[in-house]
């Protein structure tokens, strides 16, 4: 397809004489959102044979369109585009709205599939294993179970989101969805009619597939030792929400084993050898599942502590027996296997459980053997029902440089938060993305400057990390909500800050005072944006994501500038070989991570054109500290004040639209 032709084409749907302005009730011409356009246009329209893929790195803010921006001219392109999306939602929404208005008015034949991670499908062979002989742990859920058998004779997908009363920690729907690490493959007796398999042939079909960071990730990590799990080969990526790529790329092109996986293992062989084995061959097989699971039960109960992530090498630096322990449970693992080997003759299903249990004892063994890798990051995290131990790249710029950009004729990379200080250049280094990078800094269309306000308290209040601040921040962020009248999400750090200020919130103020945890998600927010007068404090996954245009979110409240935590292991090690570079962590990795993340919960405020409101940092770091001004350039344009006073007159002013 010549560039000229496809930039024209372009110009036809999103200029302001253009198929959108004339089709898409409601919308409004963009620059903005044609330049975009353009520029993504411009990496797909490139010759298959340059050499090197068309890179591009594109900051689009909040309103501009972006999804359309890049996905008309995927359809337009003609090639096999994979839109990789932060989260399922996006997912959905590109699938049940976007797609359809581009197959009407756009490109008529366009052909688009949905593809989810695997353990969102329900494996047939996992679901007659579980209804043949029922387990003991889904006593009373039979409810569930007719409902899911009336649910399996009719589905096409397979997709468990077509359940939508099932709940999110189903123990039924983890013991019969199509994980890749039970999946017997190719010696499935269901594999002729497995929905993976059909979703294969489906993808194959399509020129846009839509994924997650996750199945994108888990994907390409396999397509390093020449397999795939459910993606085509295909020619362009375009990463919506790539400020999350590097954390995504990281857990994929590491490796894990966790508690959970292993008693995992141990319940499915078991549940088959009670279903198929001789007396004989099923006593052995039992005892030796059982063995292997009380050994990691063991090894489990002596990393046993508070949640939350640790270094792995200080955590069992002070247990006796650590390494006793471990060699115990490889001859577990090795006379299950022996035996599972031996099963082979009753049928190949047994090849499956085999190569769970050698690939589970082979990641344990390089997570926790004598022989460290200096590129990795030796880690524990203890969540609440498992441990996970995991070994993970310090850095993944070499592996996809490797795997990703060698492969694809084009990528594009676009979030509303992909710079700091206005460059892109911590974003692209991270992201081992050439110097040569097409960078392209978009800014929201919205009306910041008449329609925001940026409290920051002055200098007498507390710095965060004093003594004073936990006392006086609560009592700052009341004051801030009495003048709002509510309408307030409260964006925390840390659980205990935010429980803190709970505590003294719901006693203090006559407004319903929500808190992240005490319902789920959806809920909340649902409640948030319908009690107009109403205050969300949360933490973590609320920084981003929350949409609520309207009255009901007229005022973020940030606690403190969003540093990570420096003990983390992750953290700790890439701010180590930051330093061992000869650069500068502190500047180098940690303030411009803190930055994306400020610039994110930032961004929940202004979600239309007609919203209006106040934005409050109660962190005197941005004035008293050399890198404030680095954070303050890298805001939205709103007015900066550091009197409460001109906060309450905001409030008092008429909103003339």
């Amino acid at each position: 397809m010549e560039e000229s032709s496809a930039l024209a084409d372009i110009r036809k749907v999103f200029g302001p004489e253009g198929i959108l302005a004339g089709r898409l009730p409601g919308y409004e011409y963009r620059e903005g959102q044609l330049k975009l356009a353009e520029a993504v246009m411009r990496g797909l329209a490139a010759p298959a044979d340059s050499g090197r893929p068309r890179l591009l790195a594109a900051e689009a803010g909040t309103g501009i369109g972006k999804t359309l921006a890049y996905l008309v001219p995927a359809a337009l392109s003609g090639r096999r585009v994979v839109i990789s999306t932060g989260t399922l939602n996006l997912q959905d929404q590109i699938l049940d709205k976007e797609i359809p208005f581009i197959k009407k008015h756009i490109v008529k034949d366009l052909s688009a599939l949905c593809v989810k991670g695997r353990q969102n499908y329900l494996c047939l062979y996992r679901w007659h294993q579980a209804t043949a002989a029922p387990r003991k742990k889904f006593f009373g859920l039979g409810g569930e179970l007719q409902a899911i058998g009336d649910w399996a004779a009719e589905t096409a997908s397979g997709d468990r989101a077509e359940l939508a009363w099932l709940a999110d920690n189903s123990p039924l729907w983890s013991a019969i969805s199509a994980s890749a690490s039970q999946c017997l493959g190719g010696d499935c007796p269901e594999w002729p009619a497995c929905y993976i398999t059909r979703l294969r042939r489906e993808a194959a079909r399509s020129r846009i597939l839509i994924v997650n960071h996750h199945l994108f990730f888990s994907d390409l990590a396999l397509r390093r030792f020449g397999n795939a799990e459910v993606l085509p080969r295909y020619e362009a990526v375009i990463f919506d929400e790539a400020h999350h790529i590097e954390e995504t790329a990281t857990r994929y092109f590491g490796i894990s084993v966790s508690h959970y996986q292993v008693i995992d293992l141990a319940r499915d062989v078991e549940t088959l050898a009670e279903a198929e084995l001789s007396a004989r061959s099923r006593e052995k097989t039992l005892q030796l599942a059982r063995a292997m699971a009380t050994g990691a039960d063991r090894l489990a109960t002596m990393l046993a502590g508070r949640t939350g992530r640790f270094d792995l090498g200080t955590v069992v630096k002070g247990i006796a027996g650590w390494r006793d322990e471990l060699a115990e449970l490889d001859i577990l693992f090795n006379g299950l296997a022996g035996q599972l080997d031996n099963l082979l003759a009753y049928g190949e299903v047994w090849n499956g459980f085999l190569g769970r249990c050698r690939e589970l004892q082979d990641a344990l063994q390089k997570i926790t053997g004598e022989e460290v890798d200096s590129t990795m990051i030796y880690w524990l995290e203890r969540r609440e029902r498992t441990v996970v131990l995991s070994a993970s790249p310090i850095r993944v710029a070499g592996e996809l440089q490797e795997f990703l950009y060698s492969q694809v004729q084009s990528a594009v990379f676009t979030s509303a938060t992909l710079a700091t200080g206005n460059r892109f250049d911590f974003f692209l280094e991270r992201l081992g993305l050439p110097p040569e990078t097409e960078t392209l800094a978009l800014p929201t269309p919205f009306n910041y400057r008449d329609r925001t306000l940026l409290f920051v308290p002055d200098r007498d209040f507390p710095a965060p990390g004093t003594e004073r601040f936990p006392r006086e921040a609560p009592q700052l962020i009341s004051r801030l909500v009495r003048s709002s009248k509510g309408r307030a999400l409260i964006l925390f750090t840390s659980l205990t800050g935010m429980r803190e200020a709970h505590e003294f919130l719901r006693n203090e103020l006559e407004y319903p005072v929500l808190m992240q945890g005490t319902a789920p998600r959806s809920v909340l927010l649902e409640q948030f944006s319908t009690d107009v007068h109403s205050v969300l404090l949360a933490v973590a996954s609320f920084w981003e994501g929350v949409d609520v245009p309207g009255e009901a979110l007229s005022c973020v409240i940030i606690d403190k500038l969003p540093f990570e935590v420096p003990s983390d292991p992750v953290v700790k090690a890439r701010v180590d070989r930051v330093r061992e570079e000869g650069g500068n962590p502190f500047f180098d990795y940690q303030v411009p991570r803190a930055i994306l993340a400020l610039r994110q919960g930032v961004g929940r405020l202004m979600r239309s054109d007609s919203d209006r409101g106040v934005l409050a940092i109660l962190d005197v770091r941005l004035f008293t500290k050399s890198y404030g001004t680095t954070f303050l350039n890298s805001l939205p344009p709103s007015p900066v004040t550091r009197d409460f006073a001109e906060v309450e007159k905001f409030w008092e002013l008429p909103d003339h639209g």
